[in-house]
């Protein structure tokens, strides 16, 4: 039987990112395997972790831990990750390794050099490199000679949106560039969602007639929730709700910056939720504020929602929001702007209808099925 080998940094990239990956490869004939790390660094809580390694094992899906740190500095757990993931590989002889997430990436990549030779296939699919227009110098100075050199030992370099795929494909040299619109929505589950609004909105202590602004994501600097923070703070409305759905290292700031502005009753951090769907279905207006996305999927369940989207002027959002038409796009430090643009939605229900609407009908090239398609073609040619 084929072998096939799913690898990423940390369980909830799989998760949520690859499941559908799995069910191809399974179509395809392949026994499947997932290594990642299952004990640290997840954006899900442990216990989904665990609940996903049952999953996993019901499909007959072999689990592997490989503890792949998150830090690029971690050099001695790299090396570790690294020869637990080559020995892995070598004990399995995979037809195909598909790796994700830039440590992952490396690390499957460097243990798959020698086994290419024999036919083993190597996948990559980016989810948004670090270096970017705007990024930092120091993601160029890091992240860029190593995405290009290990790009030579890459069959396949899938991208998931046009910035990514522009640049890889004139500069890098991978066997295959390509370019798949994200990791796909399920537009299908997004429309027959139902919920009764004024009782969700009373289990989530909202009013009925509250303006509920919405983001989902970590609680990490990148994601820039104390942007939408001090944006809420300067609308002065007590009728406006910020709520965000995730956990992360900066919950203790963002719960002191939104008392030190007055804003403890209508900032509300949930933690990581299973009900973000309907928390949406509830929810008045999205937000990104985001640094750096790829192709954020919580942006694309949004649209699909029928929400009007408030975002930063990014890489990635770009692609998915026409300033204007689905929402607005904001430089990213501008909390006046965010904070008009979440104005102007509250004003005007016409215009939040519109937009919505307009999401709606815009999202449905991400649709699931429609990636899943290109994807099957992929794992067929590789």
């Amino acid at each position: 039987m084929k072998k096939a080998l799913i690898f990423a940094s940390v369980a909830s990239m799989i998760d949520q990112f690859n499941m559908h990956n799995i069910q191809i490869l399974q179509e395809l004939g392949y026994q499947v395997d997932v290594a990642c790390n299952f004990e640290f660094g997840s954006t899900t809580s442990q216990e989904r972790v665990k609940e996903f390694k049952d999953e996993l094992k019901n499909i007959d899906v072999n689990i592997y831990h490989i503890p792949v740190p998150r830090k690029v500095d971690a050099i001695k757990d790299i090396a570790e990750a690294y020869k637990k993931t080559e020995r892995l590989i070598s004990q399995n002889k995979y037809d195909i390794v598909h790796c994700h997430s830039p440590i992952g990436g490396v690390i499957a990549r460097l243990a798959c050099k020698k086994h290419r030779k024999n036919g083993t296939k190597v996948i990559y699919t980016v989810h948004g490199f670090h270096f970017f227009s705007g990024a930092p110098l120091k993601n160029w100075v890091i992240f860029y000679p190593i995405e290009r050199w290990l790009s030579r030992y890459t069959d396949v370099l899938i991208t998931i949106n046009k910035e990514d795929y522009n640049r890889a494909k004139k500069l890098f040299r991978a066997g295959m560039v390509e370019y798949v619109p994200g990791v796909g929505v399920n537009i299908k589950k997004f429309n027959e969602i139902s919920v009764d609004r004024i009782q969700k909105r009373k289990e989530l202590g909202i009013p009925e007639g509250a303006f509920l602004v919405l983001s989902v994501g970590e609680l990490n600097k990148n994601k820039n929730h104390e942007t939408i923070i001090k944006a809420i703070a300067k609308l002065q409305n007590p009728n406006v709700y910020y709520m965000i759905c995730g956990q992360g290292v900066l919950e203790d700031y963002l719960k002191n910056l939104a008392k030190g502005l007055g804003l403890e009753k209508q900032v509300k951090l949930l933690g990581y939720r299973r009900d973000i769907a309907e928390i949406g279905k509830v929810s008045d207006v999205f937000v990104l504020p985001s640094f750096r996305e790829g192709l954020s999927v919580a942006l694309m369940e949004a649209m699909a929602l029928g929400l009007p989207i408030v975002c930063s002027k990014i890489r990635g959002n770009v692609d998915l929001i026409e300033d204007g038409k689905g929402g607005y796009l904001v430089e990213v430090y501008d909390v006046e702007q965010f904070a008009n643009s979440i104005n102007k939605l509250l004003e005007n229900v016409y215009l939040n209808n519109k937009m919505g609407k307009h999401n709606r009908v815009f999202i449905k090239k991400f649709d699931i099925e429609n990636v899943k398609k290109i994807m099957r073609e992929i794992y067929n040619t590789v």
